[in-house]
């Protein structure tokens, strides 16, 4: 086994000078990717992979980046992909981000200089307990910091960047996917799989230093329309229905002490109102449904139909329409089908000197639906903290490990019988 040395001057500045391009992807949208400047992103990753050799990196009109790190070994080898997404969530701006890094921090309140009030606390944000003497970069207050997933992005870059430097390392072909609109649940609609050629992938997208994850929700999404009876409010007594009203009646119906997203951990899930709008004639809501066991699932689509046909009892001159559609699926399905995917992730994290942490995720990765697709996907930590927040933080140091991590890797695959 080689020691391998990652450069954390050169990984942190490319986390640096990703995270100052808007990628932010807009649910809204009906174009793939949703937002051109994801583009943006894409262009700048493929420009510095052909300056490192790396012949066929390519971004395509959907705005996927594929690439290939050519085998340096003779042997026949899985070929495995490393896959993070460009784009930043919506719940937050990713226009004009200031990196700030917080050098040797010693457990003191991180107060950030663009708005006082946001403020990073020990008490808070309990890995910050392990960070003691690391270096840890948010960004400036007003806006997401974008290490979900630029973290992930530059840590395959630069994971990239050292296995093309180094040849004498032995590993297989490795494949290299950025994808758009991760954070809306688009992620790979139109990833070409066939075009990728992977046998197996790791998602780089995860959260605390050394955790490996083969297991997210099952998540289903639902629109909710309602139909009212509009009326004139100054001659409206006795006719007027409002769909706004009733919705607002469906919503303040909901579970608040269990499957709401704000009582519920671990393994629990909820129905979880994400988006309102109408007027007094029409009205409609969106929402997420998600649990790890694919029949409780359906079961809280069932429990937010019933709630809605109680409240619809108070309104008869109104109607209602209920549509879930299914998004992605427990990727643990597929996964323990594959054992020897989990067994190299764990022995690439100790060989990065790390403890492995096996858990679930509380959410959904590309990984999710490649699994399903055919290419079975696990994913790993990036450092990163407080996704989809100005409060968002990385600490350098846990990027090194996951760039040690990814090199690993590569590494025991060339290694497994």
């Amino acid at each position: 086994m080689q020691d391998i040395k990652i450069n954390a001057v050169s990984v942190t500045e490319r986390f640096m000078k990703y995270v100052k391009i808007d990628t932010q992807s807009d649910a809204s949208s009906l174009t793939t990717p949703s937002t051109a400047k994801q583009k943006n992103l894409g262009k700048v990753l493929v420009e510095e992979l052909l300056a490192i050799g790396v012949t066929d990196a390519h971004i395509d009109e959907h705005g996927y980046v594929y690439a290939t790190v050519p085998a340096t070994s003779t042997k026949n080898v899985p070929v495995i992909c490393f896959c993070s997404h460009m784009d930043t969530s919506p719940d937050s701006s990713g226009e004009n981000v200031k990196p700030i890094i917080h050098k040797n921090y010693q457990g003191e309140d991180l107060v950030l200089p663009d708005d006082n009030s946001v403020i990073l606390r020990l008490s808070e944000h309990r890995d910050l307990k392990n960070q003691l003497g690391n270096d840890i970069i948010t960004a400036s207050g007003t806006t997401l910091l974008g290490a979900d997933n630029k973290a992930g992005v530059a840590e395959i870059m630069e994971a990239a960047t050292y296995l093309m430097q180094n040849p004498q390392i032995k590993h297989g072909t490795i494949k290299i996917l950025f994808t758009p609109d991760e954070e809306i649940g688009r992620g790979v609609d139109k990833a070409d799989l066939k075009k990728l050629g992977a046998d197996f992938a790791y998602t780089i997208d995860g959260e605390t230093l050394g955790s490996i994850e083969d297991e997210t929700f099952s998540a289903d999404g639902a629109k909710l329309v309602i139909n009212g009876v509009s009326a004139h409010p100054g001659f409206a007594k006795g006719k007027m229905e409002s769909a706004i009203k009733i919705l607002a009646d469906i919503i303040s119906s909901l579970p608040k002490d269990k499957l709401s997203a704000e009582s519920t951990s671990q393994k629990e899930g909820f129905i979880h109102p994400v988006g309102m709008s109408g007027t007094a004639e029409q009205a409609e809501a969106s929402f997420i449904l998600r649990d790890f066991d694919n029949g409780l699932l359906k079961a809280h689509g069932k429990t937010l139909e019933k709630i809605v046909k109680e409240v619809m009892k108070a309104y008869p001159k109104s109607s209602y329409t209920l549509t879930i559609k299914e998004q992605y699926r427990n990727m643990k399905e597929v996964l323990d089908k594959y054992p020897q995917i989990m067994a190299n992730g764990i022995e690439a994290l100790k060989r990065a000197g790390l403890n492995a942490i096996t858990r679930s995720i509380r959410g959904g990765t590309d990984g999710s639906r490649l699994s399903f697709m055919g290419l079975p996907c696990p994913n790993i930590f990036t450092g990163g903290h407080a996704f989809h927040s100005k409060q968002e933080w990385v600490a350098v140091q846990d990027m090194v490990k996951a760039v040690e991590t990814i090199v690993h890797l590569a590494q025991v695959w060339e290694e497994t019988p």
